[in-house]
């Protein structure tokens, strides 16, 4: 089916522009002369974005069905303008073969309701296979410098030094210093395990800005001296931007990730929220989450992802010390940036269109162009003839999160009993409205 997508306002490489959109087989065509009796859709009053591409998420299969699995969380992305993932590799088997890889795209293949692509994972043991790999077969090396959800930490120097000197692939690395959080974690445990006192408010005391500091710098440091494609990810402290540069994108090796959790929310939040937003690297203090945003208007920040992480509310609900780190936000992830840029604190402005016109591109930059610039997406990304049509129509109206409209599979989200102010009026996948679509595997080009 072909498709006219008529006087939507689109946001695309920079600009507004209100224009109809011609899709002919999937793909965006130049003008309506190669549609076959093509369907009409109405964009009115609406914005039309390319396709939310999330680099970082966790969707848990194989290994965690209690959790998530492909079907349940690639359906939430969807419903919130996701129409391309990169999951992460610590699943169970962790994906650190290519059996591991063939493995998990089978699965994705049987359940995505979305486009699909995976890391793979650098432990102390394989980097010698990890480097024979074609590096087009997958999206990137995903490095843990600090332990998180399934420990697969690389803490040796002649194993990282062997991966940053010759890997032909983009690292993506999970940056806390091991040591530090370890002392920390000893000393908190002996104060306040099983005592009063025992609060997800500890956690970014135990996973601290020095801890996150020091890792990234190192990680920085060796990719400087090998000349390593580095990005890293869920970066948290105000303290780490000065490690960054704001040169334009092209000019970069090393990146820098941010998440809509850590732009939301501050360690005041734990009081009402506790677990619920443990998640690692920790959520600091409101100083730092306006850091972070100032660092992505600068374009010190080059992407925005989640790190969707889904744990059983049941996990969440234990005490600080036995709860694990995650937060389920695939399915508002879009609509938490727009609703961000409404935020005072964040714009000091009331002039609320007029930000919107403002910062929607800005949004589209971080969640849809840089993403498949610096992984190497083929075709997708942008509202461009060639590309495929994966697109997100978004529109001003109420959007009340409740827990029965969360799609998750652990059935929880921090953004319970909150209201955002647009809504996803429709998704297209692959040239098709959601529901109608088949996902693909992503195509890597570098």
């Amino acid at each position: 089916m072909d498709y006219i997508i008529k006087n939507g306002t689109v946001v695309n490489e920079g600009a507004i522009v209100k224009r109809d959109l011609f899709i002919h087989d999937g793909r965006i065509v130049e003008d309506s002369a190669t549609l076959r009796n093509p369907q009409l859709f109405s964009a009115e009053d609406c914005y039309v974005l390319p396709g939310v591409i999330d680099t970082h998420v966790h969707f848990r299969d194989p290994g965690f069905p209690d959790k998530a699995d492909f079907a349940t969380e690639s359906h939430a992305a969807l419903a919130g303008g996701v129409t391309s993932v990169i999951d992460m590799p610590n699943t169970k088997p962790q994906t650190t073969t290519v059996a591991d890889l063939e493995a998990k795209e089978q699965i994705a293949a049987q359940k995505s309701a979305i486009n699909y692509g995976f890391m793979l994972g650098a432990t102390n043991d394989n980097i010698d296979e990890l480097l024979a790999i074609d590096p087009l077969r997958y999206a990137a090396i995903k490095l843990f410098l600090g332990s998180s959800t399934g420990n697969m930490l690389v803490n040796k120097a002649d194993v990282l030094d062997k991966l940053f000197s010759q890997s032909r692939k983009l690292i993506v690395a999970h940056c806390e210093d091991e040591g530090i959080i370890q002392a920390n974690m000893r000393n908190f445990k002996m104060e306040f395990a099983g005592k009063e006192g025992e609060e997800a408010s500890l956690h970014p005391k135990i996973r601290s800005r020095e801890a996150c500091f020091v890792s990234t710098y190192k990680a920085v440091e060796r990719a400087r001296k090998y000349n390593t494609r580095l990005h890293i990810a869920h970066v948290s402290t105000a303290t780490e931007l000065s490690l960054f540069s704001n040169m334009p994108l092209q000019q970069k090796n090393i990146t820098a990730e941010v998440t809509p959790n850590h732009l939301w929310f501050d360690d005041r939040d734990y009081a009402e929220l506790g677990n619920k937003i443990k998640c690692n690297p920790a959520i600091k203090s409101n100083d730092d989450r306006l850091a972070l945003w100032g660092g992505l208007f600068d374009g010190v920040l080059d992407t925005i992802a989640t790190d969707h992480a889904p744990h059983t509310l049941a996990e969440k609900e234990q005490r600080y010390f036995d709860a694990p780190g995650g937060i389920p936000s695939i399915q508002h992830s879009l609509q938490m940036m727009v609703e961000g840029f409404f935020n005072p604190t964040v714009s000091q402005r009331e002039d609320y269109d007029d930000l919107l016109k403002e910062w929607l591109p800005l949004i589209v930059t971080k969640m849809c162009h840089n993403p498949a610039e610096i992984f190497g997406i083929a075709d997708r990304g942008y509202i461009r003839p060639g590309y495929y049509a994966d697109l997100v129509i978004l529109q001003s109206g109420d959007t009340v999160i409740t827990r029965d409209s969360l799609l998750y599979k652990c059935g929880w989200s921090p953004l319970e009993g909150k209201t955002l102010h647009t809504r996803i009026r429709q998704v297209f996948l692959n040239g098709m409205p959601s529901g109608q679509s088949t996902a693909m595997p992503l195509k890597f080009i570098k």
